[in-house]
């Protein structure tokens, strides 16, 4: 399965390092150890289908989460709607998450310097009382039950 292109530069990375296996990649030629470079950066990546008629308050909830999230550590924090999606090559991401008619496709990630990185933050996250209240809104703006989450390695960062 291909995976999308959705990374930008990272701060620390060197061009030199990035998009590489680092356990089996051999000694840099500037000398310096594969050991002593950053880790490759990690993704918790999102699909969410969001009825239209709630995606303002989506996105009200979303920026709101995402400040909490840069505050605590995360690199990057994004959040797309879908534009292009019946597309007639590969599984297109409506049919994918199993959208209903009047339901916009939300495709987001969020960028960390590296797994254990991202297990640090998310603990602090888990415990931001912000986030809490936001989780316990009777009303959210769509049915967490539906969304597809996973944490990811990249493999290619240009």
């Amino acid at each position: 399965m291909r995976a999308a292109p959705v990374l930008a530069q990272h701060p620390g990375l060197d061009r030199a390092s990035r998009g590489t296996d680092r356990a089996s990649e051999p000694e840099a030629s500037d000398g310096a150890s594969p050991e002593r470079r950053p880790p490759m950066p990690y993704v918790d990546g999102f699909v969410i289908p969001v009825p239209a008629k709630n995606l303002a308050a989506y996105v009200k909830m979303s920026k709101k989460a995402g400040k909490v999230w840069v505050e605590h550590g995360a690199l990057e924090y994004r959040e797309c709607v879908g534009d292009d999606l019946q597309t007639k090559m590969g599984l297109p991401f409506p049919r994918g998450i199993k959208a209903k008619r009047g339901e916009a496709v939300v495709f987001s990630w969020i960028v960390y310097s590296s797994r254990a990185h991202r297990d640090r933050v998310n603990k602090k996250i888990m415990k931001d009382p912000r986030i809490a209240n936001m989780m316990a809104d009777e009303e959210m703006p769509f049915d967490p039950r539906r969304m597809m989450y996973g944490g990811f390695k990249v493999l290619v960062d240009l």
